[in-house]
């Protein structure tokens, strides 16, 4: 017999990695017994059971598709691994419009040894959503980050859905490659607006890597973003920029968590209040959202509920302020 969901999340508090898996089967699962038990999983990781955040550091890598992503993230698999922390990768592929499931398969992209136990890598399908993340992806890092040391989400495409990514991920990572016009196309789509980490790849070009940096530089000066880390990379034997990058994430993540974690505590609580009016939208529609004063209303409902709720118990307590029909005398 499985285990059920609070099983699995207390499971996940300790560390146990092993349990990754079934949770996130769990979690992707639309049955509606499944469901309360994923709700069950991610009430035992909710900051409130937990005593504060997870541990775990969330990294959202997004670009273009051909960048050079999964190889990137292979070359940042083994540093982290020297590192001897563990890893969790979620890969958010295009989905099939006849099974649903995932199209291109990421994990089969990014180099692993399938015996590491402390490396878990999953693909899974962004569903109707394309280049947006669905709301099991959502589900998935949070749950994750309590017992990974990282957890990666590596997003398909490039849209302004993509932008999703920041309400999730604690640090940002996108990636653009020289010479391809990505810039000017992100600073049209507003992508440029939320990297905390912006790398460009095939830095062994030389000059035309060298220029696109000064070119991404110069794109995020004109946005206010001064505090954006940039780095070029070369993903080629033997890596380049590495070391750089891997200082980003890291001070970044130190940013983050300093003045007893206030930082994170709000980035988080901003992003499971917005996945919880998305879940609610989803789910009532906008009929729903206008019974609640609208997207304002329901965002103030929310900002009154305990910020170590979870995101199934701040959907669920936006659904308890829905009228009933003798409410509104139908």
């Amino acid at each position: 017999m499985s285990d059920d969901g609070a099983a699995l999340g207390a499971r996940l508090r300790a560390r146990d990695l092993s349990a990754a898996p079934a949770a996130l089967n769990l979690l992707e699962s639309s049955a509606p017994s499944d469901r309360e038990q994923a709700a069950k999983l991610l009430h035992e990781v909710s900051p409130t059971v937990l005593g504060g955040e997870a541990p775990g550091h969330v990294i959202g890598v997004t670009g273009p598709p051909g960048v050079g992503k999964s190889t990137l993230l292979s070359v940042l698999l083994r540093s982290w691994r020297e590192q001897q922390r563990s890893v969790a990768m979620l890969a958010v592929d295009p989905s099939s419009r006849q099974s649903g499931g995932s199209l291109l398969g990421d994990r089969a992209r990014i180099e692993f040894d399938p015996a590491d136990r402390e490396v878990f890598i999953r693909s899974t399908a962004a569903g109707e959503r394309l280049g947006g993340l669905s709301s099991a992806t959502r589900a998935a890092a949070q749950a994750l980050a309590v017992a990974f040391d990282v957890v990666v989400i590596e997003t398909v495409g490039v849209g302004q859905a993509e932008t999703e990514i920041a309400e999730v991920a604690d640090t940002v990572a996108v990636v653009v490659q020289p010479g391809g016009g990505d810039v000017l196309q992100f600073l049209k789509s507003g992508i440029m607006e939320i990297p905390d980490v912006l790398v460009v790849t095939k830095a062994d070009l030389g000059q035309v890597a060298m220029s696109a940096l000064r070119d991404v530089n110069a794109s995020l000066r004109s946005l206010g973003k001064r505090s954006t880390w940039t780095v070029a990379v070369s993903s080629l034997p033997p890596p380049t920029g590495i070391d750089k990058l891997m200082q980003g994430f890291g001070q970044h993540w130190l940013e983050l968590t300093e003045d007893g974690q206030r930082k994170l505590a709000e980035r988080r609580l901003r992003a499971r209040r917005a996945a919880a009016l998305t879940d609610f939208a989803v789910e009532h529609g906008e009929l729903g959202l206008r019974e609640l004063g609208g997207r304002r209303g329901a965002a103030a409902l929310l900002a009154g509920q305990d910020p170590g709720l979870d995101v199934p118990a701040l959907v669920a307590a936006l659904e308890r302020k829905l009228p009933t029909h003798e409410q509104t005398g139908e």
